[in-house]
């Protein structure tokens, strides 16, 4: 029985057209910046969200935590929706690294203008400074939800009027596009910094962005470099990054319909799942965890637990609506075999 591997977007091949864009990359030594393709690559990203820089890491983790660094001062507080990636899946980078706190608010993270100023304490030497807004456009703790763009709009006014930087993490920003509607120029601007990820939906191997003005991104680059993320012939990973910026944003659809289809899979052989998907993430929920862990690796297919009684599914590049069929099937003998 072929594994139907559900963990995470991240777990694709790359196709054989970007492997042949790899093996095609011009390179040079991007620590000196002369490699010509992450500097072409660099320029589309920033175009692509309308900043005037940008600047190629290898992780979200990465382009995350040099943007916090970047942007705020030891002692500090960055605001952030609750179950953030920033604070729930980088291992505590945000207090190691930059010496911040990380206060979340809202729920599934999400959140309004009125609870964003309502996290902001009076000016008082006895209160840490709120200096960052974190956003995360889709958000994982969410299950891939997608922002609403006039209360987006509406939090980033209300971080500008108190003069608060705002930090994209757009770890899966081309799933907010597809599902929106809303080109990414939209969604990023009036932020600061935006980063977004190549080795998720878009099916590259490795690597994420950073961008913004040429500022900010010149402290993200020594921050990079402070972090030990400087690399040299890169254009061989920028190349794959480029393949899919040209050619995998608009198939994330198929991603997004899949997941639709899971998941109504999955309630028609009496699985709960909340919140519908938005895009490429289902959350599904059994009490009787441990027991459909173990039958589901049995039929091979596989999830990640998101906490207890829940899973989370991810469709992706190298999953077919046959194989949602298929996995629907599997789900169903999973379930029938903990009922017996």
């Amino acid at each position: 029985m072929t594994p139907i591997d559900l963990r995470s977007d991240t777990v694709t091949k790359p196709t054989a057209a970007m492997r042949e864009a790899i093996a095609r990359a011009e390179v040079g030594d991007d620590v000196y910046g002369e490699d010509p393709t992450v500097n072409r690559l660099q320029e589309t990203a920033a175009r692509l969200v309308g900043k005037e820089a940008a600047l190629f890491v290898p992780t979200g983790t990465m382009a995350n935590q040099t943007a916090i660094r970047a942007q705020t001062n030891p002692g500090d507080v960055v605001v952030a929706g609750a179950g953030a990636h920033i604070l729930r899946y980088e291992s505590g980078a945000a207090a190691a690294l930059s010496s911040v706190q990380i206060k979340t608010i809202g729920n599934s993270g999400m959140f309004n203008a009125a609870e964003f100023v309502a996290a902001i304490p009076p000016h008082d030497h006895h209160n840490a400074p709120v200096t960052l807004l974190a956003l995360e456009n889709t958000h994982n703790a969410g299950g891939g939800s997608v922002w609403l763009f006039d209360q987006h709009r509406e939090v980033l006014q209300a971080a500008r009027d108190r003069s608060v930087r705002v930090h994209l993490d757009g770890a899966r920003l081309f799933n907010a596009v597809i599902a929106s509607g809303i080109d990414a120029q939209r969604w990023a601007e009036g932020c600061d910094t935006v980063s977004f990820c190549f080795s998720k939906g878009l099916g590259a191997p490795v690597g994420s962005i950073v961008c913004g003005d040429a500022e900010v991104i010149d402290r993200v680059h020594r921050f990079r470099k402070m972090f030990g993320g400087g690399m040299r012939q890169a254009g061989i990973l920028a190349a794959a990054a480029l393949h899919a910026l040209d050619g995998h944003i608009e198939r994330l659809a198929d991603d997004h319909r899949n997941a639709t289809r899971l998941a109504a899979g999955l309630r028609t052989v009496g699985l709960k799942v909340t919140p519908e998907p938005q895009t490429n993430i289902v959350l599904f929920h059994c009490d009787r965890q441990k027991e459909l862990a173990t039958q589901l690796r049995r039929h091979d297919v596989l999830v990640n637990a998101m906490g207890p009684g829940t899973f989370r599914a991810v469709t992706h590049l190298d999953i077919t609506a046959s194989d949602i069929e298929e996995a629907i099937g599997r789900f169903a003998s999973a379930c029938a075999a903990i009922d017996t």
